[in-house]
């Protein structure tokens, strides 16, 4: 199965300031693709986008659209600005996160929204806005970035369960709708993954907690590894739509059996 890589692509993606978000984007301009990247933190895609000039000649670029996703008028205007410039065939929801580790009869109602926010309903305002330009294009593409934790739950993990279950739901829904406009929609569920950012925002910013989630586990997956699949899939011939991947270490033989060694 060969790439597309005789046709010019334009992406979306968001969450692009850091994580697998940033990987992705930074991967796909690798790949010779423009990629229109969204977060809020503008300093961030700023560097973003000059690592992906220094890159060299022939690889694509990074243009940075600070935004934040669950504000549908700020989403509005990053599709104002990509519409304007050319527009997008494809759309990366990558934002996302998790709070806490609360019991459910402990959680707490704030982490709880936040978490919905920013995994749902962020996800679900980015869709709408470029979903008539996916469908104009002829060769659309939708790929959102759930989680393991959207198929099992797990203690300590309801809020964060929820909310990628909600996503989860989502995506599925959508596949179904979008399939007589030609648009693919893709899943992708990573299981394991160190990254900087994730378990230190969901434990507080305690970073001893945050490095005990990775400890003794040999090669989680990194967020390089989860944006070799998500490239994977949407450079896949467009008729070809992978619609659910999940991917884990090998430590991680499912979600309740982590090897840890030492």
């Amino acid at each position: 199965m060969s790439a597309e890589t005789s046709i010019a692509h334009a992406a979306v993606v968001t969450g692009a300031s850091s994580g697998i978000g940033r990987a992705t984007a930074l991967r796909l301009a690798q790949d010779g693709w423009t990629v229109y990247a969204v977060a809020r933190r503008a300093e961030r895609l700023q560097d973003l986008a000059e690592e992906a000039a220094g890159e060299g000649a022939g690889v694509g670029k990074v243009i940075p659209l600070p935004a934040d996703v669950t504000d549908p008028a700020q989403v509005a205007r990053v599709r104002d600005h990509v519409e304007a410039a050319g527009g997008a065939d494809t759309v990366l929801a990558i934002a996302g996160g998790a709070l806490g580790t609360d019991s459910v009869a402990e959680g707490k109602l704030e982490q709880w929204e936040t978490m919905f926010r920013s995994n749902v309903l962020g996800t679900l305002n980015v869709t709408q806005a470029f979903l008539p330009m996916l469908r104009a294009s002829g060769r659309g593409t939708v790929l959102v970035l759930t989680s393991t934790a959207g198929l099992v739950s797990y203690e300590g993990g309801g809020g964060y369960n929820a909310a990628k279950m909600g996503q989860h739901g989502l995506v599925g829904a959508l596949r179904l709708e979008e399939a007589e406009h030609d648009v693919r929609v893709i899943e992708v569920l990573p299981g394991l993954v160190h990254t900087e950012e994730f378990s230190l925002n969901r434990l507080g910013g305690d970073q001893a907690k945050a490095d005990a989630v990775y400890a003794g586990v040999e090669n989680p997956l990194t967020p390089e590894d989860v944006a070799d699949v998500c490239a994977y899939a949407v450079n896949a011939p467009h008729h070809v739509n992978l619609d659910q991947i999940v991917v884990r270490p090998v430590a991680q033989a499912a979600a309740h059996k982590l090897i840890r060694k030492g």
